[in-house]
């Protein structure tokens, strides 16, 4: 009994986090339904008549941000003021994405629209929540879509690959995913690279196996639960826009590349610029104590 109730205590103290934001995502999705059924709202998910359930929404995220991880947001102010994509690296659980999607929504009134992989939109009962909360397929229709009505698109490259299998080394594993480069080229806005401080030491994944890695490449799908939610501290930060270029090239960047054009061009700068967020904001390899003290230690100036 003892033992068995030891298994169960280690257990319940490496997914509890992970599993109570899953509760409340699912929480969110029947307050939503109960709020459309009362309100008869019929709109648009994306309209402003949603904007109050959105507000309140975004205020409880952005409060277990504050309490759980001291959330902070910098630089804002690199931010266009119409459309743009936003380029960031994926952690285990993209809590912290949520997080800058909350303040942002809280002390800009705007609404960053979120590419996210196909497996979610399969997830059920939470259909209202991605809706409301913007969270769309990663089309090139739906993207250029979004970006001509003049919204922020966030996206990560890496994706499910990069929450499964990168680690503390904080490593991008973009493979050939440019077509982001495509988009900003085609709707001709910039790109914006963000990247969230710690957000490896606060929740994590099993290490990296070669059947996982089978396993997830041949069904594209995460094939291990995240596990953690260690109180480190979250910082995130958007760097200086890389603008459109109608003349960009690639002609210096060609040695370093597989292929040419503006695309790929744009898709090495943007990987580059990421990179550099990383580098100068991340200890590497991560440390879960460092990262704590970031939390509760001295405050950074």
């Amino acid at each position: 009994v003892v033992i068995f109730t030891l298994m169960i205590s280690a257990i319940l103290f490496f997914f509890i986090v992970p599993l109570t934001i899953l509760f409340f995502i699912y929480l969110a999705n029947i307050l939503l339904l109960i709020y459309r059924r009362n309100s008869e709202v019929r709109a648009d998910p994306l309209s402003d008549v949603w904007d109050n359930a959105r507000k309140t929404m975004a205020s409880f995220w952005d409060m277990c941000g504050r309490i759980w991880h001291g959330y902070e947001l910098h630089g804002v102010e690199n931010l266009p003021e119409g459309a743009g994509i936003l380029v960031y690296y994926h952690g285990a659980i993209p809590i912290d994405h949520l997080c800058f999607l909350s303040r942002l929504f809280l002390w800009k009134k705007r609404l960053c629209l979120s590419v996210a992989d196909n497996f979610v939109f399969h997830l059920p009962g939470i259909k209202l929540l991605l809706a409301v909360s913007g969270i769309m397929p990663g089309t090139r229709e739906e993207c250029l879509s979004a970006l001509k009505k003049g919204h922020l698109v966030s996206i990560s490259p890496g994706g499910v690959r990069e929450a499964l299998f990168s680690d503390e080394s904080y490593q991008l594993m973009w493979g050939n995913r440019k077509g982001f480069a495509q988009v900003a080229i085609d709707a001709k806005v910039p790109i914006i690279p963000m990247y969230t401080q710690n957000v490896r030491e606060a929740y994590m994944m099993f290490k990296e196996t070669r059947f996982l890695r089978q396993l997830y490449e041949s069904t594209r799908l995460p094939c291990t639960p995240p596990y953690g939610g260690i109180p480190v501290k979250f910082r995130t930060y958007i760097g200086d826009p890389i603008p459109y270029d109608p003349n960009i090239t690639a002609e210096e960047l060609v040695e370093k590349q597989t292929c040419k054009g503006q695309q790929c061009s744009l898709l090495f700068q943007t990987k580059t610029a990421v990179q550099a967020l990383i580098d100068k904001h991340q200890r590497i390899p991560g440390s879960i104590w460092k990262a704590l003290l970031d939390r509760f230690g001295t405050k950074k100036k």
